[in-house]
């Protein structure tokens, strides 16, 4: 008899460990008789148990082979149990969709990220595609079958008796359908479409063996792919995909004849070697058309490495940072290389060259960007150079896409796998590297339960698996440089020129308060529309930032450029339009909002803030009276309202990519991924909008994102320039980025960190208090204050750990939504995580109020 260790699909804080299920002999692996619709009891399956006396989903996590008899034994953790007092396994309800390894990792970031384990073991299952238990309207449990799935078409092919069967001189329906399908195989539909019904005719065909119909996979955003699928069985067995079959898809039914059927997505098959080198995607013919992703981002996949641009001659810069991650995969325990290099030093090409070596090795690699840096661009270098076997996982791809990739990659068909932080978790085998582009960026953590920190994720994983991480960016953010100078496991690798040899663009300051002092009232200054006149009257391009954050409500001083801070946390003070206050939401410092400027008596205060719509309007006003612009050059917006749509991301792209001089307005997603030879000015409207955030990290994250958006500029032939607009010309952080200078930066940000107790110094984890009664939330979180203060005094007994008062978080209501939160500092090296987490799995859960633990977090808003 096994006994399996099952994690039940139920989030909550209190099952804080798997449970033990005696599995029936009949559902064990290897016997005659298995589970619902023939899965043995595997780890990774899906199971349905009953916990309390509900129905319920869980996920094997373990499985320990015991005698079969009433004798005591113990479960993986040692608890020593009657085997035949064990409730059991009730049904098996897939396939597995992770390993040992993914069960391990699941376990890790619980225990690691203070999360429900049924939260972190849902990261491995495929999207939109496992089971759940849900309650019916008369209170009862009922099992609720995926709603995603693996989606067939009925396809007709040449039966045994084709060539012989002759079908009578009038039974025209026949004929068509025979020289259809003589052309090559012919999906049901394209027939019907064609010819009307065809269905009495088939069946008259493949009873006399003249024509065969089957079922066969159809890939979601593939144009016309398939693969040919066996008698329906296990979820994610997915059979051979055919060339023949996909030719013959994306044409009419009397296209050219489809050649043999070629395995190009066949399920369980050998890693296929290198591109280049015998590789299916060099021998196999057409290749599949069009990627799962290609609406939305990426080219159609070329038909094998024959169809790629020469590869690049490697800088010297490029050649070492290749040498430095060949070094750390040879030591084969987790090491990391930061190859941090300026923008258009050519680091995607040190990636892909690596990403090679592990391919050449018999491993696979997976490569994360930033969700907003996901373009088609990004996609097409990887798929350019390694084909079909590349998988893509994003989300602006349907729920039936994201699955198709999911359950591609589970074939083994795939070696490489690019997406958001997500793909971090995709059934990937023998994975031997993990990069992680722009690794700066906050979208790596995420902001909802597991609030996991990919970065160190993956490195865990690597760890374990005797691989290497590769973390690239321009501007690195400071934890990664704290560990390259402190972790002997962590190199760094410069690239401090642009790969084609051209310099960096200038940066040039532009004070607005020094322009409002003139008169000047416009949000563009004189340079800036200086600047776009002589650039796009010349047919060149610009990219406009808006550096915007929309709840981000601070007040300026629009003569002097004074902004109210803290006096014990250097941040911002946040204001509050009810009882017109500013207040600090580190330390609950308050103070009332002055009528006028405390620094130099100016009433001109403002609550800062504009948005891109507006702006839009008055760029367009702006333009249209420019000689030699006019209303011919287009403004190309892109905000998350208008990248809504699927493949909008793309089209807007593609627009301003078309246009002979055009500008690109936008927030973020504008300023890293895209590579444009024509771009010429790059405009940041307001540089001080995320300086003054009330997060300490305000400052790092504007010199990372004005040196990020001035890559745009001058790429190629081309010179570039860069304007940035704030009321603060001299804040160090905006002075360092104008002029490319780190160290100023961090002479300034190492002490106050340090001062302060911030990260890289300390360690830090933000616990969230929230909930629809406002005083229910307050009192909640000074509770838990109390608690988390003698359970730190109590368990850890160490002066150096601080627990903050508990008080409203920046944005301190959100969609009606009251939020509270404590912040906790402990030394670095200590474990932040163990006493928070005892701590939450057993104090008593208030209905009226959510509580969790953010370690580890990117900011405190």
């Amino acid at each position: 008899m096994f006994i399996a260790s099952v994690i039940v699909d139920i989030p909550t804080q209190a099952l804080d460990a798997p449970y033990s299920y005696a599995v029936p002999d009949d559902m064990a692996a290897g016997e005659a008789t298995v589970g619902r619709d023939g899965h043995p009891a595997q780890v990774g399956c899906a199971v349905l148990v009953t916990l309390g006396g509900r129905k319920a989903v869980g996920y094997i996590v373990g499985l320990e082979e015991v005698a079969a008899s009433s004798d005591e034994g113990t479960d993986l953790w040692g608890n020593p149990l009657a085997a035949a007092e064990l409730r059991q396994v009730e049904a098996v309800l897939s396939e597995p969709y992770f390993d040992e390894e993914g069960a391990a990792a699941a376990q890790y970031i619980a225990g690691r990220y203070v999360a429900p384990l049924s939260s972190c073991v849902r990261l491995f299952t495929p999207p939109g595609a496992v089971p759940r238990v849900v309650r019916s309207r008369d209170g009862r449990w009922r099992l609720e079958e995926p709603k995603i799935g693996e989606v067939d078409d009925r396809w007709v092919t040449q039966g045994p008796a084709f060539g012989q069967f002759q079908p009578r001189k009038n039974a025209v329906r026949q004929q068509q359908v025979l020289a259809a399908v003589a052309a090559g195989d012919v999906r049901v539909a394209e027939l019907t479409c064609e010819f009307g019904s065809v269905a009495s005719t088939l069946r008259a065909l493949e009873a006399k063996g003249a024509v065969a119909v089957e079922r066969r996979r159809r890939m979601r955003g593939m144009e016309g792919a398939v693969a040919p699928a066996a008698p329906h069985g296990p979820v994610g067995a997915p059979a051979a995909m055919s060339s023949a079959g996909a030719a013959a898809a994306r044409s009419v039914p009397h296209g050219p004849a489809g050649g043999p059927v070629t395995p190009v997505f066949p399920g369980k098959m050998p890693l296929p070697p290198v591109a280049g080198k015998g590789s299916a995607a060099a021998s196999a013919g057409p290749a599949v058309p069009n990627s799962p992703t290609s609406a939305s981002a990426g080219p159609a996949v070329p038909d094998g490495p024959a169809s790629a641009p020469a590869r690049p001659v490697l800088t010297a810069g490029q050649a070492a940072a290749l040498a430095a991650i060949g070094e750390a995969r040879a030591a084969a325990e987790g090491r990391v290389v930061l190859v941090d290099g300026v923008t258009g030093s050519g680091k995607t090409e040190v990636y892909l060259r690596a990403i090679e070596e592990v391919l050449a090795e018999g491993r696979t690699a997976i490569v994360l960007v930033p969700e907003i840096s996901l373009t088609p661009q990004t996609v097409g270098r990887f798929r350019g150079r390694f084909g079909t076997t590349v998988a893509v996982m994003h989300s602006r791809m349907s729920a039936g896409e994201r699955f198709d990739q999911w359950d591609f990659i589970r074939s083994g068909a795939a070696r490489v796998v690019v997406g958001a932080r997500s793909a971090l978790f995709t059934p990937l085998a023998n994975v031997g590297l993990i990069v992680i582009d722009e690794e700066h960026e906050g979208s790596y953590k995420q902001d909802s339960a597991p609030r996991y920190q990919a970065r160190d994720v993956a490195q865990w994983m690597m760890a374990r698996s005797g691989g290497a991480v590769v973390l690239g960016s321009a501007t690195p953010s400071i934890e990664a440089l704290y560990q390259v100078a402190k972790n002997p496991c962590w190199t760094s690798a410069a690239l401090p020129e642009r790969a084609n040899g051209r310099p960096m663009p200038a940066i040039e300051v532009v004070d607005m308060a020094a322009e409002f002092a003139s008169g000047a009232r416009s949000m563009f200054s004189g340079r800036l529309r200086r600047a776009l006149a002589e650039e796009l009257s010349a047919g060149r391009k610009a990219v406009l930032l808006l550096n915007q954050r929309g709840f981000a409500k601070f007040l300026l001083c629009r003569d002097c450029g004074f902004v109210p801070e803290c006096p014990s946390c250097s941040t911002s003070l946040t204001y509050h339009e009810q009882g017109a206050k500013l207040v600090c939401h580190h330390c609950g410092h308050s103070v009332p909002a002055p009528s006028v400027c405390p620094e130099c008596g100016s009433p001109y205060l403002k609550k800062f803030g504009a948005g891109t719509q507006r702006v839009e309007a008055d760029l367009r006003q702006l333009l249209d009276q420019m000689p030699g612009v006019g209303p011919e050059v287009p403004i190309i917006r892109m905000d998350a309202d208008t990248t809504k749509a699927k493949g909008a991301h793309q089209e807007l792209l593609e627009r301003f990519g078309a246009a002979e001089a055009a500008v690109l307005l936008g927030t973020q997603m504008i300023a890293k991924g895209l590579d444009f030879d024509d771009v010429t000015l790059v405009g940041v409207i307001n540089a001080d909008t995320q300086l003054h955030l009330p997060d300490y990290r305000a400052g790092e994250r504007t010199f990372q994102l004005i040196e990020q958006v001035a890559g745009r500029a001058g790429r190629a032939a081309l010179d570039g320039r860069v304007l940035v607009q704030t009321y603060e010309a001299d804040a160090v952080a905006i002075q360092a980025a104008a002029r490319y200078d780190r160290g100023l930066f961090l002479r300034s940000e190492l002490p106050r960190r340090k001062l302060l107790g911030y990260p890289p110094y300390m360690a830090l984890a933000n616990v969230l208090v929230w909930g629809t009664d406002e005083h229910a939330v307050a009192t909640e979180a000074e509770l838990l204050h109390a608690q988390i203060s003698e359970h730190i005094r109590n368990e850890v007994g160490d002066s150096r750990w601080t627990v903050l008062p508990a008080v409203p978080c920046a944005l301190g209501k959100l969609r009606n939504t009251y939020r509270y939160h404590i912040v906790v500092k402990a030394p670095l090296g200590a474990d932040l995580s163990a006493p928070l987490a005892r701590l939450f799995r057993a104090r008593k859960a208030n209905p009226q109020v959510n509580a969790a633990v953010d370690v580890d977090p990117m900011d405190l808003l």
